[in-house]
């Protein structure tokens, strides 16, 4: 029988997803800023098909996040974080099952899996194995102008799923107490952190938008 993480502290707060960049000379400061604004887990998602680059990246970021004791998640790529022992990785649509990931990470990874506008697909992913769901885009989002929109509206009408949920999608400072609001544990949030001015605190004010 498997044994998974469900509802976990860890699991809570702001959430950040890197941006796709080959350029990690301009990556690296932003992770160890927004680490410093408060951000307790980031995401590595990177679509390259340069496998060394990869886990370069993967590798320096998984050492920021150790430094400020955050959790490191790695995009889909299940081989990539076996491999770095990283705490867990995140799954899509048409990336590797919830449950594949699971046997191939061991019952203490953390899983997530994106759910979209779909409470069904919550509770599938939960059942094979998800340590927590996504989903999104709550607002227009720019790095995926042609996803699936979820309105905020959906998250109070959840019924108790047992683990945690993140919102996605077009979260900025500007909005970020809005998507708080709507009754969420994380909000990833990618642009509205990395490609500000000022990563640090810009993170520090999306968590302040929760109180």
């Amino acid at each position: 029988m498997l044994i998974y993480p469900s509802l976990s502290p860890s699991l809570d707060g702001l959430y950040a997803v890197t941006p796709d960049t080959p350029d990690s000379d301009w990556l690296m400061p932003r992770v160890s800023a927004v680490l410093a604004g408060g951000a307790r887990i980031v995401q590595y998602r990177s679509k390259s098909h340069d496998a060394g680059l990869r886990r370069e990246q993967a590798t320096e970021i998984q050492a920021l996040c150790r430094e400020h004791r955050a959790l490191f998640i790695v995009n889909d790529d299940v081989s990539l974080a076996e491999r770095l022992g990283a705490d867990g990785v995140h799954v899509g649509r048409g990336d590797t099952s919830v449950t594949e990931a699971r046997r191939l990470l061991g019952p203490q990874a953390i899983i997530g899996a994106t759910c979209h506008d779909r409470p069904e697909l919550a509770r599938q992913a939960i059942t094979a194995g998800a340590s927590y769901v996504a989903f999104g885009a709550v607002f227009p989002s720019a790095t995926k102008p042609d996803v699936v929109s979820a309105p905020l509206t959906l998250f109070a009408d959840l019924p108790p799923l047992g683990v945690p949920v993140a919102a996605i999608g077009g979260i900025t400072v500007e909005n970020a107490s809005l998507a708080w609001r709507a009754g969420t544990n994380m909000l990833a949030v990618i642009a509205g952190l990395f490609y500000s001015a000022d990563p640090a605190t810009a993170a520090r004010a999306i968590l302040a938008a929760r109180r």
